[in-house]
């Protein structure tokens, strides 16, 4: 059964019979792997997209109900490449498997805006983020992170502002 995706801002038509996940349409038919299937059951983070707007664990999320566009890691590199950068400098990924599902998580939240107080928007960022499993860092460089971006981004607008 042929269904219409707009994926990274292209419409993509798939086939969505047998009621495959959004996850696996999007690596067995569109060849975008960021997104992890790892539990299969929406606990871990991993395949988290964007649907929306809205951070989607997509291997629970069945592709023919998918009628908003939908943003992969695949699809914000660019506007993720400084909190890229950062969770390798400051080694918030080890083995790098959760790492796209944080990043597309993170995109969502950065678009959102955090608090401007460091503990609370530390508390957010850590709240936000706790659907993101990751098994080899202690969450701390994923944390600040992204509120080391968040940071740079303000600062970046108030000078272009000025």
């Amino acid at each position: 059964m042929p269904h219409t995706l707009v994926v990274d801002g292209r419409p993509r038509e798939v086939d969505v019979s047998g009621l495959p996940s959004l996850a696996t349409v999007l690596r067995d038919q569109l060849q975008l792997t960021a997104a992890k299937i790892a539990c299969g059951r929406g606990e871990c983070g991993a395949c988290t997209v964007l649907v929306g707007g809205r951070p989607t664990m997509s291997c629970i999320t069945p592709a023919v109900l998918v009628h908003e566009p939908v943003e992969t890691s695949e699809g914000l590199a660019e506007e993720s490449r400084d909190l890229r950068e950062h969770f390798a400098d400051t080694g918030a990924f080890q083995c790098g498997f959760c790492t796209p599902g944080q990043v597309v998580h993170a995109c969502a939240l950065l678009r959102t805006g955090l608090p401007d107080d460091d503990g609370a928007r530390r508390e957010h960022v850590r709240h936000a983020l706790s659907g993101n499993i990751c098994r080899c860092t202690g969450y701390q460089a994923i944390v600040s992170s992204v509120c080391a971006v968040a940071d740079e981004r303000a600062e970046r607008a108030t000078e272009v502002a000025s």
